[in-house]
């Protein structure tokens, strides 16, 4: 399992990489749907970036707001999927 930080750290680094064309001050509480920075197939990219990245299986039920809209959002989903995976 990797750290908090870092899978923080690396999920911000893949979306400015991405979405936000390297604008790196992004705060990672940003609601990047509501912000435009992400759209539907955003998602899916997003999907595909966790689950090719940190060897999770993201279920239809998972993609949520909560989880996908926000850096830390995200963040804390991966987290919460490596406990529960371990």
């Amino acid at each position: 399992m990797q750290q908090n930080g870092k899978v923080q750290a690396d999920v911000h680094r893949f979306v400015v990489e991405n979405f936000l064309f390297g604008r790196g001050d992004v705060s990672d509480t940003l609601a990047l749907t509501e912000q435009g920075a992400i759209d539907s197939t955003g998602v899916l990219e997003l999907v595909m970036f966790v689950e090719e990245t940190y060897g999770i299986s993201v279920a239809d039920e998972d993609i949520l707001p909560e989880n996908f809209d926000s850096i830390a959002g995200l963040a804390s989903y991966i987290q919460r999927k490596q406990r529960t995976n371990l």
